[in-house]
């Protein structure tokens, strides 16, 4: 975006430079010398430079807190960003330093005096400079606004994801217990059912459940997969493969809860929480794993060195533990038991609902209190605490995509100014043209067309930059190429679409240019 900003300024003080090339040839032929001529448009430049950097430099302060705002949690000292002394110096630097440099160029091309004769000169160099700076600037914007594309698609493949369960309409709840408030097994256990008896008659509320963790996070708690015995063949899972498993402890409401299917078998019932039965629920993918090619239902197996054998009972479909791009993991679930035994300090609450979350979490919030005031709850809906997994994506699509704009509107101003300064130059030029009988659509084309070949150049040096920018990203995106067609082509249509636009209303100004004024002009 600076280097779009600073090809703009330069078109700008070349157009002004030629604006003024009998003045300044006025001036040299008045004795002035070329350090002074030099020394005088390098001072306007620069002083162009230090007005632009502190309106940037206030720009900037909004922008920022703008940027803040929309960052999603975890990346590092991003609060403490602040515009300070050394930012401030920074800026007006670089400000300083683009207006030497590109007022430099106009500055040292000082007009002679022998340019007050008659016809003005038709500053080749300078227009060439120009077009230069153009193209670069549609090259720049192209650059950006496939990566952006890019970035944006992968933001859709990502929200668009199947988590195995349904986000609309479920309310999620974290509680957690001070240990010294409820040290023993028992305490964690009356705090949770009472918890739950009164949660399940609250209005609004069509299911309920309790849960040691919660997707889209693994369960807390894992086993290694080579830990499982299958009666029969206790050892066919060999010792130094497996991974780990995780496994969650839910009440009965669980899947409904959340909307997981349960594909073979039943749920969780009432009957399963008693010390005496030992039931278990699968991920499908991990009935597959330990039961291939045969039904896990009625089978059997345990963890752990004395761990009692459980009895499978369902087949659940898979859901996302680890994130919107990692695959659905192999789990499995034991019920939450009424009994104090391996309780925890920390438990989900999830509950479906069609009423108002916000009116909802209140009433959450009210019996959490009644229980006990000091307990902290933080409450969320599952669609939100699905979302944040994309915030990141998110953050980063949003950034890119609002540097496109940014680059993609300086690209059309620049565009508009060039078409308009090449317009008033070639005014007498055009209205010989249609004096000798050239047609308003014959002078459109020709300046469309030569527009046109700035365009392309541009559109040429940004696909490359773009195949090479896109390695770049390759590592941001989820389920989109680094060099996707589709994307490409959109961006270069809409750059297409936005670089005529912008230069439609000089030519079109050109169409209407009166012959007898134009020849006046000499």
């Amino acid at each position: 975006v600076l280097l779009v900003a600073c090809t703009n300024i330069a078109n700008l003080l070349l157009a002004r430079a030629t604006g003024r090339q009998r003045e300044l040839a006025v001036r040299a032929a008045l004795g002035a010398s070329r350090g002074r001529l030099i020394r005088q448009a390098l001072t306007e430049s620069v002083l162009l430079g230090a007005c632009g950097g502190i309106a940037g430099s206030w720009f900037a302060y909004f922008l920022l807190r703008f940027f803040v705002s929309l960052a999603p949690q975890g990346i590092p000292h991003l609060e403490q960003a602040r515009l300070d002394l050394r930012v401030f110096m920074f800026m007006l630097g670089v400000s300083l330093l683009s207006g030497v440099l590109f007022g430099l160029a106009p500055a040292l091309h000082t007009p002679a005096p022998e340019q007050l004769t008659g016809k003005e000169s038709r500053a080749t160099a300078r227009n060439l400079l120009r077009q230069v700076l153009v193209t670069a600037q549609i090259a720049v914007s192209l650059v950006l606004l496939a990566g952006a594309g890019l970035l944006l698609r992968s933001l859709w493949n990502l929200q668009s994801v199947p988590l195995g369960l349904e986000t609309e309409s479920v309310l999620t709840a974290e509680i957690a217990l001070a240990e010294y408030r409820y040290p023993q097994s028992t305490q964690q256990l009356e705090f949770f059912r009472d918890l739950e008896a009164r949660l399940e008659y609250m209005p609004g509320v069509s299911t309920l459940a309790l849960s040691d963790t919660l997707p889209p996070s693994g369960g807390v708690q894992a086993t290694f997969l080579s830990s499982i015995e299958i009666p029969g063949r206790p050892h066919v899972m060999d010792r130094g493969t497996g991974g780990m498993i995780p496994w969650r402890v839910v009440t009965p409401g669980y899947f409904a809860a959340l909307g997981i299917p349960i594909k073979r078998g039943r749920g969780f019932g009432e009957e399963d929480r008693s010390a005496s039965e030992h039931p278990v629920i699968l991920s499908e993918s991990l009935a597959n794993r330990l039961f291939p090619n045969e039904d896990a239902l009625g089978k059997s197996f345990r963890f752990g060195l004395h761990g009692p054998w459980r009895n499978i009972i369902g087949v659940a479909g898979d859901v996302k533990n680890n994130g919107l791009t990692a695959a659905a993991d192999s789990e499995f679930y034991v019920p939450w038991k009424n009994e104090a035994d391996g309780y925890f300090r920390t438990a989900h609450v999830v509950l479906r609902t069609p009423m108002n979350p916000t009116a909802v979490a209140r009433w959450i919030r009210s019996e959490v209190a009644s229980i006990d005031p000091t307990v902290p709850i933080e409450i969320e809906t599952m669609s939100h605490r699905v979302s944040k997994l994309a915030d990141r994506p998110r953050f980063n699509a949003v950034l890119l995509s609002l540097f496109a704009g940014m680059g993609v509107l300086l690209a059309a101003i620049g565009m508009y100014g060039v078409v308009g300064f090449l317009v008033a130059q070639r005014t007498q030029e055009i209205g010989v043209r249609m004096a000798l009988g050239a047609t308003p659509q014959a002078i459109l084309k020709m300046i469309l067309s030569r527009m046109a070949r700035w365009v392309l150049a541009g559109v040429a040096l940004g696909l490359l930059g773009a195949w090479i920018s896109a390695r770049a990203l390759e590592s941001l995106l989820f389920e989109v190429r680094a060099h996707d067609p589709f994307l490409i082509a959109l961006a270069l249509l809409l750059l297409l679409v936005v670089a005529f636009a912008a230069a439609w209303i000089p030519a079109r100004r050109a169409m209407r240019v009166d012959p007898m004024v134009a020849l006046r002009y000499e």
